[in-house]
């Protein structure tokens, strides 16, 4: 079993600007995600408001920052923490592949997609239903498609969408949007129509999705739309589930509570991105990941 000073859980931005500020500190480090690295950042069809960028795909913009990390770092990818076991000195992480041990842990596991939770979602994700518009969006080109949601997310799907070529149409289950004013700029001035106070109700399809069953929240009157595709971007669930394990306290909405310093209630384990709440912008989650990595370095050096 091979001893490290740190391991970073997760390789999104707060686990890769972690990483860099880790090896540059010349601590004995690694990264492991349970899937690739770039985490939910990848499916970002455009990002506009990263420092050094005007416009940046977030499967570009996560590229760069993983082959700066690489310089520093070993990123184990495809790699799922099972258990996490914390003694005085040590804690032992143990994954699907190999066991390690670590003076300290850095949890930047950030969040999973939300579902729907509607009959017939489970049959169509990758058959119609898709949560990432640039991995997906080349596909309905030419078709009907609707996006799913309120947010920032929701919004630069629907954007993505009308500028490949997909007639798009968002549907909201509120009367105002939740995103910032420029993508509501944006989305008036692309004049993407938006179906107000109304929910998913059924999808139906046979081997692929075919329609949705919309529910107008005031009238309760529901009608079936037929459509192609499906883009859902209704929020995320914080994974926070391999952290509680250990003890450490988490929110009402299940987001890990760190202080100033991103340290947790337990010693030597951290936490930065997603997972912690709050804003959720890249450039946070990047600046927690720095913090976190700085604060490591500075308590294993007492």
């Amino acid at each position: 079993m091979e001893d490290y000073d740190v391991i970073i859980i997760g390789a999104g931005p707060a686990g890769l600007t972690a990483g860099i500020y880790a090896g540059r500190e010349d601590l004995k480090a690694l990264i492991i995600d349970k899937g690739i690295k770039g985490g939910n950042v990848n499916m970002a069809p455009v990002i506009g408001n990263f420092p050094g960028y005007k416009s940046i795909t977030g499967l570009e913009l996560l590229n760069n920052i993983g082959k700066q990390a690489e310089k520093y770092i070993n990123i184990q990818e495809y790699e799922k923490i099972v258990e996490i076991q914390k003694n005085t000195n040590k804690i032992t992480l143990t994954t699907n592949k190999n066991n390690y041990r670590t003076k300290s842990v850095i949890i930047c596991s950030g969040t999973t997609y939300r579902k729907l939770g509607v009959p017939g979602e489970d049959n169509y994700i990758g058959k119609g239903i898709s949560y990432c518009s640039i991995c997906d969006g080349m596909l309905f080109k030419g078709r009907e498609v609707l996006v799913i949601g309120g947010g920032n997310s929701a919004i630069s799907h629907a954007l993505h969408l009308k500028d490949i070529g997909v007639n798009v149409k968002l549907v909201h289950r509120r009367d105002e949007l939740r995103a910032q004013k420029y993508l509501q700029d944006k989305i008036e001035e692309e004049k993407i129509p938006i179906i107000w106070n109304t929910v998913v109700k059924e999808i139906k399809g046979d081997i692929f999705l075919k329609s949705v069953i919309l529910q107008n929240r005031e009238t309760n009157i529901e009608e079936e739309m037929e459509i192609s595709g499906l883009f859902l971007a209704v929020g995320e669930k914080p994974n926070s589930d391999i952290a509680t394990g250990i003890g450490v306290n988490i929110d009402e909405m299940g987001y890990i509570i760190t202080d100033k310093n991103q340290k947790t209630n337990i010693k030597n384990v951290y936490a930065a991105g997603d997972i912690t709440g709050g804003v959720k912008q890249l450039v946070v989650a990047c600046g927690e990941g720095a913090v976190a990595a700085v604060n490591v370095y500075e308590e294993l050096k007492k």
